[in-house]
């Protein structure tokens, strides 16, 4: 079992003649993602590395039977690439457009919720899942392997980093999800807890956090009443000065809140360990494992 996606989801790719769609379908491709079809209005007929294109989501789900959408569209326009996705049935919407603008956000992620539809993102690595060889995303599928534990992040870089050093401690990961960094996100750290309590072959959980808001927090108070499966965690942005965005336009303290101290607190007071840095994760869930 796999958390979002798994080897039957089929793939369209909404920008794909551009560069980074262009990209990231050959490297999902040899990953082994079913990538079905792709959209750039007025190119339909065209082929990049042999997925056909179209003009529309409408004519991709009709055409190839397509489940699932990745986006890379600038981000202007993303919301609206977003919202025709969703309209279409497709689920995941995964939106790794960063500097979307908030309103467009807003407007996608309710529009998703409406209709049951998981958005992953703006500002996401994406999903992969190394047992099924589905990787909606851009992470590099070679530092991920096949196992039990699953693992969330809202920082891209972090994720693979953490994801090299498990792999290389012989800890597999069933799912990893790249939350996104920006304000507004569609999959919320909770509602992440939430899908791997549901996958049995979910057998522990890390879960990477930085600074800005109280997702963490909030995560942390279900955990200690609702999530018996050991949990790790690291927060990055230990010294970060308030008021300073670090990196993600969600990295951002304000007043007391956010900070990384009361986050590792939250984390803490529900029994999760949280490593000092990336490296130590790997070795914390041998310790809970």
């Amino acid at each position: 079992m796999a958390v979002l996606v798994d080897k039957d989801t089929r793939v369209v790719v909404q920008g794909i003649t551009g560069t980074q769609g262009r990209y990231h379908t050959a490297s999902m491709l040899k990953y082994g993602t079913k990538v079905v079809a792709g959209t750039s209005p007025g190119k339909s007929g065209q082929e990049v590395n042999g997925v056909p294109v179209f003009d529309s989501i409408s004519e991709a789900v009709k055409a190839e039977d397509a489940t699932a959408s990745i986006i890379f569209i600038p981000a202007p326009f993303a919301g609206d690439a977003a919202l025709e996705a969703i309209a279409a049935g497709l689920n995941p919407v995964v939106v790794i457009t960063e500097h979307v603008p908030v309103k467009d956000e807003i407007r996608m992620i309710h529009a998703a919720k409406q209709k049951g539809i998981t958005v992953i993102g703006p500002n996401t690595p994406g999903v992969i899942v190394p047992g099924a060889k589905q990787k909606v995303g851009i992470m590099p599928g070679h530092v991920f392997s096949d196992g039990k534990v699953g693992l969330m992040s809202r920082s891209g870089t972090l994720t693979y980093e953490i994801a090299a050093g498990m792999t290389n401690a012989g800890i597999g990961i069933s799912t990893a999800i790249g939350l996104g960094g920006d304000p507004c996100v569609g999959l919320t750290t909770i509602e992440g807890v939430k899908l791997f309590k549901e996958d049995k072959n979910t057998k522990a959980l890390v879960i990477v956090g930085e600074i800005g808001g109280d997702a963490e927090e909030r995560a942390a108070t279900y955990i200690s009443k609702e999530y018996d499966l050991p949990v790790v965690g690291f927060i990055a942005g230990r010294t970060a000065p308030p008021g300073k965005r670090m990196g993600h336009a969600g990295a951002i303290i304000s007043g007391s809140a956010g900070t990384a101290a009361a986050k590792i607190k939250a984390l803490n007071d529900a029994g999760v360990e949280v490593a000092e840095k990336p490296s130590d994760v790997a070795r914390l869930l041998k310790e809970s494992l």
